[in-house]
């Protein structure tokens, strides 16, 4: 059986050389490291936000290909609440805004969020949290068939976990397929609303991801804050797979902690372990268009096999939100790294030693 539990430490590499470098705060010390970083994400060419209703704002962002295009969902901030945006594109570069989902039914009323999209049998399956109703949230689910309009699930909220470890929140969805069974990934609180952490359900897909299909597979919290850089917060998983592993992407710290991006792996999609005690992807340096953090990941697998890590970031404690992606590669252990679609500068994750 493959082992999928590695334990790595960070590395850049600057121009194709690796730069060994030492870590303060979740930043590189590195002047190589830091140009590198600047490099990369001070003007990435993706740089999308919606200005629909004032402000730049776009937040947690998910991709799908869809009806020969891509789609991009997003978390706007609508007068009075938020909901969310509906962008699509040709080259995953240039976004054009074409439609928003609006709170509708009365369990959404002071919102609906963090969007999670997956294709399967020809329609858009729409994840989403409810918003501003504290321990109360709650997921969702609703479907389109051309990836616009949707129908809520009758059954809706569909999802909050139980027990004694979480107060019974539930937001930042993602739901991956494997096999006849969906996994359904997602963030609660404490008892005390303080620590944010992950939790993890399955469903038979042939139940239609209605409220009585899906089985909580945890106790506890499969992934929670341990590590300083991940402060009191780890939430907004996603997850593909890759020669028999399961990676998940995930933001740690509040934002603007700030909030960055790790990796964890496993081998069942129940049990995770981190793949390093250091973000894959940190904030930017001062200045950088991502210092007050690189959060929310989304990752995206494309028709031709290309992966994409779409996040959020800003530069000014949250009074505005850009979105903006690279792309996930993967070494010759396979572990994932980050390229800079701009100038290509990796960033790496280094193994340090087998568990």
């Amino acid at each position: 059986m493959k082992t999928c539990f590695i334990s790595v430490c960070p590395m850049i590499w600057v121009i194709g050389i690796p730069a060994i470098i030492t870590w303060h705060q979740g930043i590189p010390s590195a002047a190589g490291a830091i140009e590198a970083i600047e490099s990369s994400m001070c003007q990435p060419t993706m740089f999308y936000a919606d200005s629909d209703h004032g402000t730049p704002f776009a937040k947690d962002p998910d991709v799908v290909r869809f009806g020969g295009r891509y789609l991009l969902y997003y978390s706007i901030r609508m007068p009075g609440q938020i909901g969310i945006g509906i962008a699509e594109s040709d080259d995953l570069t240039q976004w054009r805004k074409v439609g928003e989902l609006e709170p509708a039914a009365d369990y959404e009323r002071k919102g609906v969020a963090a969007p999670a999209a997956l294709v399967h049998e020809g329609k858009v399956h729409l994840f989403y949290q409810t918003y501003g109703n504290k321990e109360k949230d709650a997921l969702c689910h609703a479907v389109s068939e051309d990836g616009l309009r949707f129908e809520r699930n009758t059954t809706n909220p569909i999802f909050a976990p139980t027990g004694s470890w979480t107060v019974g929140r539930a937001i930042d969805a993602d739901v991956y397929i494997e096999g006849d069974t969906a996994f359904l990934y997602g963030a609660t609180r404490d008892l005390q609303m303080k620590r944010q952490m992950l939790f993890v359900a399955t469903a038979p897909v042939a139940a239609g991801f209605n409220r009585d299909s899906w089985t909580q597979r945890c106790n506890a919290p499969i992934l929670k804050p341990e590590l300083p850089w991940e402060t009191n917060c780890i939430e907004a998983p996603s997850v593909l797979k890759r020669e028999g592993c399961f990676f998940m992407f995930y933001a740690g710290g509040y934002n603007n902690d700030p909030q960055q991006i790790g990796v964890a792996v496993s081998e069942d999609g129940i049990a995770w372990e981190r793949l390093s005690d250091k973000p894959l992807l940190p904030n930017g340096p001062e200045g950088s268009w991502n210092y007050s953090e690189s959060g929310h990941p989304g990752v995206f697998v494309d028709d031709n096999s290309e992966i994409w890590l779409f996040f959020q970031g800003n530069n000014d404690k949250g009074k505005t939100w850009y979105l903006s992606k690279m792309r996930v590669a993967w070494d010759d252990e396979d572990l994932p790294y980050l390229i800079g679609p701009e100038d290509g500068h990796e960033f790496h994750l280094v193994r340090i030693r087998q568990l």
